[in-house]
């Protein structure tokens, strides 16, 4: 006897979201490659240009765990894109700071990342644009703003073969 799988009553919401997103992160790796960022680079960059901010900070905006955080600070640092200083608002605190070489690099990044966000929206007409970015950020500030806390790591699933 077979089992009969259980009938689907919603759209597969997680696979849409967690494949979509997964490939948006593969291409914008391999946009932001060109010009020897990662993505996480690319954020610190930004948000650091943005205001003063210690290296926790930018690890909450950019979802990143302490030793992610200091290996992307360290290759910044090591190709002379951002350093770390004492704050000016408190001087026991240290800042990312990002150098004149950094902030052009934060703006040839800030394009290729607005272009993959273009190219990948383009298929959508404007209105359909306009609307599935509005449900994006409803759902991104109410239903999808916190993570759910699990006693066990939530993992990728494995990739399907082609």
């Amino acid at each position: 006897m077979t089992a009969m799988a259980p009938r689907r009553e919603e759209a597969d919401l997680s696979f849409l979201l967690d494949h979509t997103g997964h490939v948006l992160r593969t291409r914008m790796a391999a946009a932001l490659a060109a010009i020897g960022l990662t993505a996480r680079m690319h954020c610190v960059l930004v948000h650091a240009l943005q205001e003063e901010r210690t290296q926790i900070q930018l690890a909450e905006i950019g979802d990143m765990d302490k030793t992610t955080m200091v290996a992307t600070v360290d290759a910044l640092e090591e190709a002379g894109l951002a350093e770390r200083r004492p704050s000016s608002r408190d001087r026991r605190a240290r800042v990312v700071s990002v150098t004149e070489e950094g902030a052009r690099v934060a703006e040839r990044s800030q394009r290729i990342v607005d272009g993959v966000h273009a190219e990948v929206l383009s298929v959508l007409p404007a209105g359909e644009r306009e609307v599935f970015l509005s449900v994006m950020n409803r759902l991104v500030s109410g239903p999808l703003a916190t993570q759910a806390e699990s006693g066990a790591p939530v993992r990728r699933a494995r990739q399907r073969t082609k």
